[in-house]
C-alpha cells in the first residue's frame, strides 16, 4: 500500500470551479466502511459511479486492492480518472469495463456512489445481482440530502439484506448483501410519444440516461421548430441523451445523416436503440465524445443542442458554456446552432458572444429556443 492524497485529484476535463469538487465525504466513508472487507478479501473489487478516481485509486493505493474493475458512465470521468492515476503513478492499477458481466463476474465487493436516478440504481443493482459472486457485498453511499427510502426499496428488490450505516459528514452508506435471483433485465425502457409524425416517436433508454425514455419538455417544444433549421445533408445532435432529437431529424428529413454525440455511455447505447426502434439506424451515427472534441473544426452546418444546466447535483452554467464553445469551433461560417434552454438561465448573451448573432425563435413560460449563426 502507498499513501494517497485525495486533494491531488482534479476534475479535468470537467469544469473546475470553487464550488465543484473532485471527491466528497461519501468517497471517504465508502472506503472506510469497506476497509475490513477489503483487507480480508482484496480481489474481486468493483467501483461503480466513481467520478474522478477517489474510489478506484483509494481502493488500489490505500487498501492494496489489485486492479479494481471500474465503470464510469461519463467519458469525462474516465478521462479524469486516467489523468489522476497518471499523476500518482497508478495508470496500470485498475481495469475499465462497461456495465455488464465483464465488469461484475465473480465480483465480491462493490463500492457504489449512489446515482440520483432510481433507474440508474436499478440497472446497477440488477447487473450486480445477475453477475456478481453469491457472497458479494455492496457498499452504496450518498449525500443525505440526495438519499431516499426509495433507494433502499430498489436495493431490497435485488438483495436479501440491506442495512443503513451511521451518518458521517452528511453522508451515509447502505450495505447490501445476499444477491437475489435477478430475473429478466428491465432495460432498455421504451416509451412512445406523439410529436406530430405519422407514427409515434419511439424512445428507448438505459438506466443512466438522463430523463430515461421520457420526452424532455424542452425537446418537445423544440422539435416542430426544427423544420425551419438550415437545409443541409448532415447535422449534429450534441448531448443526444435518449436520441429524441437525432431520431426526429432523421425521420423528418429522409436524406439527412445525423451524428449523435454524448459523453454518457448509457446515452450512446440508448440513442442507438432509439434509432433502431425508429428504423433510422442506418442514418444516425452515434459517438461517445467529450463535447465535440472528435469533430473537425468548421465541419458542420447544423448543430442542435438541449444543454444540461447542472453538473452532477450542482446547478452550474459551466457545462453549457463548454458545449457552446465546442459547437462554435465545429460550425462552419454561416452554420446554425439551434438551442433550447430554460428561460431563466438567459443564455442568449453567451450564445451571441461565443457563437455569433443569436435570434429568438420562440419562447413559452419555461423555455426559450434560439438560433445562433456562426460568424
Amino acid at each position: 500500500m502507498t499513501e494517497f492524497d485525495f486533494d491531488r485529484l482534479s476534475r479535468r476535463p470537467d469544469v473546475e470551479a470553487p464550488n465543484l469538487h473532485a471527491y466528497d465525504a461519501t468517497d471517504r466513508l465508502l472506503l472506510d466502511s469497506a476497509a475490513g472487507r477489503l483487507a480480508e478479501q482484496p480481489t474481486g473489487v468493483v467501483t461503480l459511479g466513481d467520478r474522478y478516481g477517489a474510489l478506484t485509486l483509494g481502493a488500489a493505493l490505500l487498501h492494496g486492492v489489485p486492479r479494481p474493475r471500474v465503470h464510469q458512465d461519463p467519458l469525462s470521468h474516465e478521462l479524469a480518472l486516467a489523468r489522476n492515476a497518471g499523476a500518482v503513478g497508478a495508470s496500470g492499477r485498475y481495469e475499465r469495463h462497461g456495465l455488464g458481466p465483464e465488469l461484475l463476474r465473480d465480483a465480491r465487493t462493490v463500492l457504489l456512489q449512489l446515482p440520483r436516478s432510481l433507474d440508474a440504481l436499478e440497472e446497477a443493482a440488477w447487473n450486480i445481482a445477475a453477475y456478481a459472486d453469491p457472497s458479494a457485498t455492496v457498499y452504496a453511499g450518498g449525500r443525505l440530502k440526495h438519499m431516499s427510502l426509495a433507494m433502499t426499496a430498489v436495493l431490497q428488490k435485488y438483495f436479501g439484506s440491506v442495512t443503513a450505516g451511521l451518518a458521517r459528514q452528511k453522508s451515509r452508506v447502505l450495505t447490501a448483501s445476499g444477491p437475489l435471483p435477478a430475473g429478466s433485465a428491465a432495460f432498455p425502457l421504451t416509451q412512445r410519444h406523439d410529436v406530430g409524425l405519422p407514427h409515434p416517436l419511439v424512445l428507448r433508454a438505459f438506466g443512466e440516461t438522463f430523463g430515461g425514455a421520457a420526452l424532455d419538455p424542452g425537446t418537445r417544444f423544440l422539435l416542430p421548430h426544427l423544420a425551419s433549421a438550415a437545409a443541409t445533408d448532415s447535422a449534429i445532435d450534441l448531448g443526444c441523451g435518449n436520441g429524441a432529437i437525432a431520431a426526429y431529424l432523421a425521420l423528418t428529413r429522409p436524406g439527412l445523416r445525423v451524428i449523435a454525440s454524448d459523453q454518457s455511455a448509457s446515452a450512446v447505447a440508448s440513442t442507438r436503440e432509439t434509432a433502431r426502434a425508429n428504423a433510422v439506424g442506418d442514418r444516425v451515427d452515434v459517438v461517445r465524445d467529450d463535447a465535440l472534441s472528435s469533430q473537425p473544426k468548421g465541419s458542420a452546418d447544423l448543430i442542435v443542442l438541449n444543454p444540461p444546466f447542472h453538473i452532477g447535483a450542482t446547478v452550474h452554467a459551466g457545462i453549457a458554456v463548454k458545449l457552446f464553445t465546442d459547437a462554435a469551433r465545429v460550425l462552419a461560417p454561416g452554420g446554425e446552432l439551434w438551442t433550447v434552454w430554460n428561460s431563466h438561465l438567459a443564455y442568449r448573451p453567451a450564445l451571441s458572444r461565443i457563437v455569433g448573432p443569436t435570434r429568438q425563435i420562440d419562447r413559452n413560460q419555461r423555455f426559450t429556443i434560439t438560433c445562433s449563426v456562426r460568424r
